[in-house]
C-alpha cells in the first residue's frame, strides 16, 4: 500500500477523506480540499482540413505564435503540433530576415 493520501485507500476498502475532496477539522467542521481540474486536449491550429496556412508572408498568422517581446512561443502553450512547429519557426524567422516581423518589441 502507498503511502501517498491521494492513492491511500483504508483497509475496509472506502476511499479516504483526501480522495473524496472533503477533509475534517478538528472540532468537526468538514472543510472542502481543492481537487485538480480535467484540462482538455487542445488541437493543433495548423493541423486539419480547416487548418491554418503556415506562410512566412503571413505576418499576422505569425504573430500569433509571438509573444510581446518579440520571443517565439514553446508549443506547449500555443498547443501546435512538433512538425508544424518546426514549419513554423523557420517561417517566423524568414519574416524576420525580410524585416517582415521586428526581431525584437519593445
Amino acid at each position: 500500500m502507498r503511502e501517498n493520501s491521494s492513492y491511500s485507500q483504508r483497509s475496509d476498502g472506502q476511499r479516504s477523506d483526501s480522495q473524496r475532496g472533503e477533509g475534517q477539522k478538528e472540532d468537526g467542521q468538514k472543510t472542502f480540499v481543492r481537487r485538480q481540474f480535467f484540462r482538455r486536449r487542445k488541437s493543433c491550429p495548423f493541423s486539419g482540413p480547416n487548418g491554418l496556412k503556415i506562410d512566412y508572408k503571413d505576418v499576422r498568422v505569425l504573430s500569433k505564435f509571438v509573444s510581446e517581446r518579440g520571443k517565439m512561443m514553446p508549443s506547449r502553450i500555443s498547443s501546435v503540433s512538433l512538425k508544424k512547429q518546426r514549419e513554423l519557426a523557420q517561417a517566423i524567422k524568414r519574416s524576420r530576415f525580410l524585416a517582415l516581423m521586428p526581431y525584437v518589441n519593445g
